[in-house]
């Protein structure tokens, strides 16, 4: 796919994986718009790399719609990337034994897989109007999983949840979308070196690289973002969830 001339927005932009993702399609010829909270840095990182800042909560259908006409209005857009989301811990009982608030739950949910089939719906709803490339191609949407989809560990069910929800709705959204030349791909990273990870202590960090197969590291944003690349890149990936894990498969705790 020609990104130059072309479009692209990227959800969670701001930081971690949709930050290197942004950069990557940026330097490959897109327009990037970098979609994320007002509170965000996405206006100082977009300005570095030349892209644009779009403020908008991915739950919220009106913020997102004006996000997608942003990134619209600087070429047809032709790739949209997935990756807001949140991960906070939270056990199906709590320490007394009592039941954790569903509104944790919800909130979970809500954010990392209802804000990614609504951002999917709107990009969508946009592309749908815009016209094919020569090979009646419109574009792809990468979404965001995870290994807990398929590995979840203790004090992950909504997380696990919503990340399965992400893997699930792959191939039912690709099919949809098919007669439109659009085409839908979920990564599901492990382990990754993340703002949240690059926190902990070094001793902690190695100590989880250690638990992949191989490399024995953590997982790097830029490592996410050539696989962003190079699904944009070929055209007959579709409807799959990858997994980019280093072969890890995560243990109960």
């Amino acid at each position: 796919m020609e990104l130059t001339g072309a479009s692209a927005l990227v959800t969670g932009g701001a930081s971690g994986l949709g930050l290197a993702t942004a950069q990557r399609l940026a330097a490959a010829g897109a327009a990037v718009t970098i979609v994320d909270l007002p509170s965000s840095a996405g206006a100082e990182v977009a300005g570095e790399f030349g892209g644009s800042f779009a403020a908008a909560d991915v739950t919220d259908p009106g913020q997102v719609a004006a996000a997608v006409a942003h990134a619209a209005a600087s070429g047809p857009l032709r790739v949209v990337v997935n990756c807001a989301g949140i991960a906070p811990p939270a056990k199906v009982l709590d320490r007394d034994g009592e039941p954790t608030p569903l509104a944790d739950f919800e909130r979970i949910v809500r954010i990392t897989l209802t804000g990614t089939s609504t951002v999917i719906a709107q990009a969508w709803a946009a592309r749908a109007r815009t016209g094919p490339a020569a090979d009646g191609d419109r574009g792809v949407i990468v979404n965001t999983a995870s290994v807990a989809a398929f590995d979840g560990q203790i004090g992950q069910p909504a997380y696990a949840a919503s990340k399965g929800g992400v893997h699930a709705m792959t191939l039912p959204i690709a099919r949809e979308l098919a007669r439109h030349g659009i085409r839908v791909v979920t990564i599901a990273p492990g382990i990754m070196e993340t703002p949240m990870l690059k926190g902990l202590p070094q001793a902690a960090q190695d100590s989880l690289g250690q638990q992949v197969p191989y490399p024995q590291r953590l997982g790097r944003p830029d490592e996410y973002a050539r696989l962003v690349a190079a699904i944009v890149d070929n055209g007959y990936l579709n409807g799959e969830t990858i997994r980019l894990d280093g072969a890890i498969r995560m243990a109960p705790k």
